[in-house]
């Protein structure tokens, strides 16, 4: 297959059932023991024993994917790989644009090894938010948020990434320009928020109004829209079965965790939930999300999760 087809003929648009990995940053900081300044888990493109570790973290979801028949999204380490958090991490511009573009290098070195037929495996380039995933200190308007994203947009747009995805959204005008930088450089784009204990944005946007918000702003823009970073019990009370803005949600990466986000940040221990109720949650939420076709992990979830997961959906 030709990474090429996917760019306007992405499988899980097709309806082609698609995992994600589970949370990478939880795993190699909780797990492996990995220090990750910032949560940033580009600096492990930096060296050839943390690319190493990056190929063999893939590797339990390439052989669930390929055990399982379903597609597999493959998802770029570069949810700090911005300019902004670049900076602090000690890295120029230049610096940041060879990390991104490596970091789609390594995949596309998975997918060549491992693609079939069955198993499509799309490329999928990370924008984490410019501020906190959890509690942004300021805000920027639509078009600020455009003109900081566009740098990361492009350098995926211009490798052999299919898609961008806007994630861990806290509110909704970064996404508006995420999707506006996205559109322009001509590459599909997904835009997934994160919601609090109480199924809203941090910002208290609900998520019939984020997704409303960023629909009208960019004439439907995102190629579809996720939720991450959240328990499924903090958000599945809110989904509205079969209202419209309900059928654009087509991913789910949930936390393994039901604390709060102040709580998670708060935490020195993983706390990796009950992978079968995981895989549960999902079942259930397939109920009420007619449209899903993308489902994974985020924090605290590995390997087991997106298994039961499998187990309960595919």
């Amino acid at each position: 297959m030709n990474a090429q087809t996917y760019r306007n003929d992405l499988p899980q648009l097709a309806g082609k059932m698609c995992i994600t990995d589970g949370g990478l940053e939880t795993v190699f900081v909780f797990q492996k023991n990995v220090d990750l300044p910032l949560f940033a888990s580009i600096d492990l493109l930096t060296t050839a024993e943390g690319q190493k570790m990056l190929v063999e973290y893939f590797q339990p979801y390439v052989d669930l994917a390929r055990e399982r028949r379903v597609g597999l999204i493959l998802d770029t380490a570069t949810w700090r790989a911005s300019h902004g958090w670049a900076e602090q991490l000690g890295h120029s511009r230049d610096d940041i644009r060879r990390l991104n573009q490596l970091s789609v290098d390594l995949l596309n070195d998975i997918r060549t090894a491992y693609e079939s037929a069955e198993t499509p495996m799309v490329i999928n380039g990370v924008i984490g938010p410019e501020s906190d995933g959890y509690n942004p200190t300021h805000r920027l308007g639509a078009d600020e948020a455009e003109a900081y994203h566009t740098d990361q947009v492009m350098t995926f747009a211009e490798s052999a990434a299919d898609m961008v995805t806007a994630v861990t959204m806290t509110y909704a005008d970064e996404a508006v320009g995420i999707v506006q930088a996205s559109r322009k450089a001509g590459i599909p784009v997904a835009v997934s928020f994160t919601v609090e204990t109480d199924g809203r944005l941090p910002d208290g946007t609900t998520l019939r109004e984020a997704i409303e918000t960023v629909d009208f702003a960019t004439t439907n823009g995102p190629a579809y829209y996720m939720i991450n970073c959240a328990h499924p019990s903090h958000f599945e009370d809110v989904l509205d079965n079969g209202a419209d803005w309900t059928n654009r949600i087509r991913g789910i990466r949930a936390n393994a965790s039901r604390k709060s986000h102040a709580e998670l940040d708060e935490s020195t221990e993983l706390d990796d939930g009950d992978p079968v109720e995981f895989g549960d949650d999902y079942l259930r939420l397939c109920g009420v999300l007619k449209n899903l076709t993308v489902v994974g992990g985020c924090c605290g979830t590995d390997h087991r999760h997106v298994s039961e997961v499998c187990r309960a959906v595919a």
